[in-house]
């Protein structure tokens, strides 16, 4: 018998099963967010507004993972953590107040 077909199946380590977790994570909310994109009719109903408000939070809770998971800053020191979640919010919010102004 061949030792490689007895061995049980090896669980993931915890770091790559995380980011395995993340990915899909982010793979849902991107088809989420397609799902959920209006069409551009241009009528600027408050559907239309609704629905940009929550594919712009599902694009700030996106960044969010990336810049924490990716970008290793989830093991950085506290003030960079909370230096780059004050920069998600403020930048999302800025696309958020641009978009629905127009």
């Amino acid at each position: 018998m061949n030792s490689q077909t007895t061995t049980p199946v090896r669980r993931l380590r915890p770091d790559v099963r995380n980011i395995a977790l993340v990915w899909l994570v982010l793979v849902a909310i991107t088809v989420l967010a397609w799902c959920l994109t209006p069409e551009n009719r241009g009528d600027g109903s408050v559907l239309d507004s609704v629905l940009v408000t929550v594919i712009v939070a599902l694009g700030m809770i996106k960044s969010r993972l990336i810049i924490r998971q990716f970008m290793e800053v989830r093991t950085a020191p506290r003030w960079l953590r909370i230096g780059t979640d004050v920069w998600v919010v403020v930048l999302w919010t800025a696309l958020l107040a641009i978009n629905l102004y127009r």
